[in-house]
């Protein structure tokens, strides 16, 4: 019995000091962010949707450019190459072409691990949070990001970019939920069926950064 206990102890142990490795978020997720910018130009509210399965997400955002104010909700359906801007209030809804490919929430393979840290206190139980900060190179080589997720789960804490337009962009994620309690709003509303594809006049959102940044 002594011998196993050994054993057992070794085990966890060496499963505890095992590097962290780059990781997957859940595949269907809900919660919510702020983006602020260096240049202050910048300054968003948003909620989210996230399904990787269907590759499909949606953010709902209240925020502030250039000292005015704005609100924005954008369906991003990857698989049928349409974006949706929806207005609920008037019932209103534009269609539009979404060439780009779908990017899950992830560390790529390839990113470099920066360090392990305790969010909080780790004095005692339920007083920290272990997370895990990772950087590298954005998919197409204009910038560094630096991105925070937790080493249980891999939930997403915060990433960071430089772009030439805003400098320093900060998305901090909060309230992340596993799985969506309204799968319905990944649907277009029933005010958008039958709406035409805009001619394809506008650049349309390259990733999870540029979605927001775009079109403002």
């Amino acid at each position: 019995m002594m011998r196993l206990l050994v054993v057992l102890m070794c085990f966890l142990a060496g499963c505890l000091s095992q590097r962290p490795r780059p990781c997957s978020s859940p595949p269907l997720m809900s919660g919510a962010f702020t983006v602020t910018t260096q240049n202050e130009k910048l300054w968003l509210y948003s909620k989210y949707l996230y399904d990787a399965m269907g590759k499909r997400m949606r953010v709902m955002e209240l925020g502030s450019y250039e000292n005015k104010s704005f609100t924005y909700d954008a369906l991003l359906l990857y698989r049928e190459a349409a974006m949706y801007e929806i207005n609920e209030h008037d019932r209103t809804c534009t269609k539009k072409p979404l060439k780009t490919d779908f990017h899950p929430m992830e560390i790529p393979k390839d990113a470099s691990l920066l360090g392990q840290v305790v969010l909080g206190s780790s004095s005692g139980p339920g007083e920290g949070l272990l997370v895990n900060t990772w950087a590298g190179d954005l998919p197409d080589k204009s910038g560094k990001y630096m991105s925070t997720v937790t080493e249980f789960g891999c939930i997403p804490v915060s990433n960071v970019y430089h772009t030439d337009k805003y400098g320093w962009v900060m998305i901090s994620l909060f309230n992340n939920v596993v799985g969506l309690e309204d799968p319905g709003q990944l649907n277009p509303p029933d005010f958008c069926t039958g709406v035409e594809m805009k001619a394809d006049s506008e650049e349309e959102p390259a990733d999870f950064l540029s979605l927001f940044l775009h079109k403002h």
